[in-house]
């Protein structure tokens, strides 16, 4: 897979100043942590050119993507989106524990993504 140059992750941050996703990844388990180094490195490298295993798009959301990846068999969704300039933003990370993705874990991605837009002045 060709690399078109590095892209720049950032993480979503509340109004309030939070970060959940780095709160939810000081959570994770050492194996766990190193597993979404690993998927971060190549989600820099590639971008929006990483396919599965690792990136999916969300169907029901058309700018949503997510990293995936499973250490010691638990399985770890990050939902991230694209915006101008080769960035990508990281909003929300989980454990999935049912084979279907949680709706308000969907939710709470797309409710960051739109907050984010909209502190940003919508440019997506």
């Amino acid at each position: 897979m060709p690399s078109l140059g590095t892209w720049v992750i950032e993480y979503y941050q509340t109004a309030a100043g939070s970060v959940p996703v780095a709160e939810f990844i000081d959570g994770l388990a050492p194996q766990a942590k190193a597993k979404f180094l690993r998927s971060l490195e190549l989600l820099e490298q590639y971008g929006l050119l990483l396919r599965e295993p690792w990136v999916r798009s969300i169907q029901d959301i058309s700018k949503l993507r997510e990293l995936r990846f499973i250490s010691f068999g638990d399985i770890y969704r990050f939902f991230f989106f694209p915006v101008a300039g080769r960035k990508l933003i990281l909003l929300h990370g989980f454990k999935k524990k049912t084979q279907q993705t949680p709706r308000r874990e969907l939710q709470t991605a797309e409710a960051r993504m739109k907050d984010y837009m909209q502190r940003q002045g919508g440019k997506p």
